[in-house]
């Protein structure tokens, strides 16, 4: 199966405070300000850095804002560089950006898979998944967890795929899996620790 070379837009930001949901509010302020973001289904918003505290998620320090885009985007990122996001009543302010090649690291992590089944069917789908993209790697499903905004909901898993083969890695990362990149489901980053999965 053909797969789309990927390269990740890597900004500086700054911020202070996020809401827990934020992905939602996230992507709507990138496309206002970068439309051509909505017009490829590639396009992929990489998990901010957080932690969670009484006031919301705090922003970790140095933190990043990664977009993965596929080479005509990637041409067009630095439209983005300098502008403030509003996220649901709080700013994060992006600084310069850089593109980024994506390498290749023999455990991979995502965050949240999109999925409405439970455990056994949502590897079995996985696995079928990885079959057609030519994969071949080992699998650590996390807890089940959902994206919640007033009008949408997103269920799905934390999952750790460890193994991989340098080739493998690059389509997993450029492929990604299930429904959902642009509210960084299915996006996967280098992991370091495979025995704590959140």
């Amino acid at each position: 199966m053909d797969i789309v070379e990927m390269t990740d837009a890597v900004f500086d930001v700054s911020g202070d405070i996020i809401p827990p949901t934020y992905q939602f509010a996230l992507w709507d302020a990138l496309v206002h300000h970068a439309p051509l973001l909505a017009k490829d289904p590639l396009t992929g918003v990489v998990p901010l850095r957080t932690s969670a505290s009484d006031a919301g998620m705090l922003l970790a320090k140095r933190s990043k804002l990664v977009l993965r885009l596929t080479q005509s985007l990637a041409d067009n990122f630095n439209q983005l560089a300098g502008k403030r996001l509003e996220i649901t009543g709080c700013t994060l302010q992006l600084g310069s950006g850089k593109l980024r090649k994506i390498q290749a690291y023999s455990t991979l992590h995502a965050q949240l898979v999109a999925s409405d089944k439970d455990e056994v069917a949502f590897l079995q789908d996985v696995t079928a998944r990885l079959s057609e993209l030519g994969i071949q790697g080992k699998l650590l499903c996390g807890m089940k967890n959902s994206l919640v905004a007033a009008d949408r909901t997103i269920h799905g898993y934390s999952l750790v795929i460890h193994d991989l083969k340098p080739d493998d890695s690059l389509r997993l990362q450029y492929a990604g899996l299930g429904a959902d990149r642009q509210y960084g489901c299915g996006i996967f980053i280098p992991y370091k620790v495979i025995t704590d999965l959140e």
